[in-house]
């Protein structure tokens, strides 16, 4: 298949080997590190990966390094996270998409299964959500956005690849999950509180655009935490899918509440550095 992969890792050794396998299909695999020290490039090494180290400052600032740096073989670049996993389908309609796809199109946003405890939180998490991974070379950079990353400076029409990846992204526990989301939720309340809302944005067709539109202005809404709570368990039916769900909105709320005290603790900055 004629597609380069991405991959950005720190201290991943756990998780590589299973996202490497998935991949198995792909004859130019490159690594992006940035420091780690738990075995993860030898790892690497030793499955036949180029490797590259650059250190961290932002997931848009490391891909568009990677974009810049890496000698890839293919025009289509995927980008993957090592605790992500490439099912059969979802390479099948990588390999159908970038065939087929015209001139005009730059890329495609891809979409993820949740997975905790053996269970696709499909309901919980608001299955699908949409992330830009897979794009052609020299056709679309990356810019940071919140604790991520979105699209910039596109040439080109985007598309959706409907056939999803899988996202293990409690492998390693919930005390990292916790800590990873305490610093991303730093993050998160810059950007929401820097942005305004854009009702343009709000009624777009694209979801992906509407989704990021909606952010600024539910984290203002009094109770949001709860009420996040309750449209995943709740409304749409989360309880149905069992323990796991349940542990997951509940962490999820708790995000939701650090972003809300960390957009009210950056308020009050503001106003103190005026008086």
């Amino acid at each position: 298949m004629a597609v380069s992969i991405v991959i950005l890792t720190l201290n991943e050794a756990a998780d590589l080997p299973g996202c490497l396998e998935s991949i198995g299909w792909c004859d130019d695999i490159h690594l992006v590190d940035s420091g780690s020290c738990d075995g993860t490039l030898e790892l690497a090494v030793a499955a036949g990966v180029r490797c590259y180290e650059h250190p961290f400052s932002s997931f848009g600032k490391q891909r568009n390094w990677a974009l810049d740096h890496c000698q890839f073989a293919h025009e289509w670049i995927l980008f993957l996270d090592a605790d992500e996993r490439a099912t059969p389908a979802f390479a099948r309609a990588i390999e159908g998409a970038t065939a087929a796809a015209g001139a005009s199109i730059a890329g495609y946003y891809c979409c993820w299964k949740l997975m905790l405890d053996g269970h696709w939180l499909r309901r919980t998490d608001g299955f699908p959500r949409w992330q830009f991974r897979l794009l052609r070379w020299g056709r679309v950079r990356f810019c940071d956005f919140g604790h991520g990353q979105k699209e910039d400076r596109v040439q080109g029409q985007l598309a959706y690849l409907s056939e999803p990846y899988l996202h293990y992204a409690f492998s390693k526990g919930w005390g990292q999950w916790l800590s990873r989301h305490n610093r991303y939720s730093d993050l998160e309340a810059a950007e929401r509180l820097r942005a305004n809302v854009s009702w343009q944005e709000l009624l777009a067709r694209d979801p992906s655009v509407r989704n990021k539109a909606l952010k600024p202005l539910l984290s203002r809404l009094p109770g949001w935490p709860l009420w996040r709570f309750l449209i995943m368990y709740v409304f749409k039916l989360g309880f149905l899918e069992g323990r796991a769900a349940l542990t997951y909105c509940i962490h999820l709320a708790y995000y939701e509440f650090l972003i809300q005290v960390k957009m009210d603790e950056l308020r009050r900055g503001r106003c103190l550095d005026r008086t």
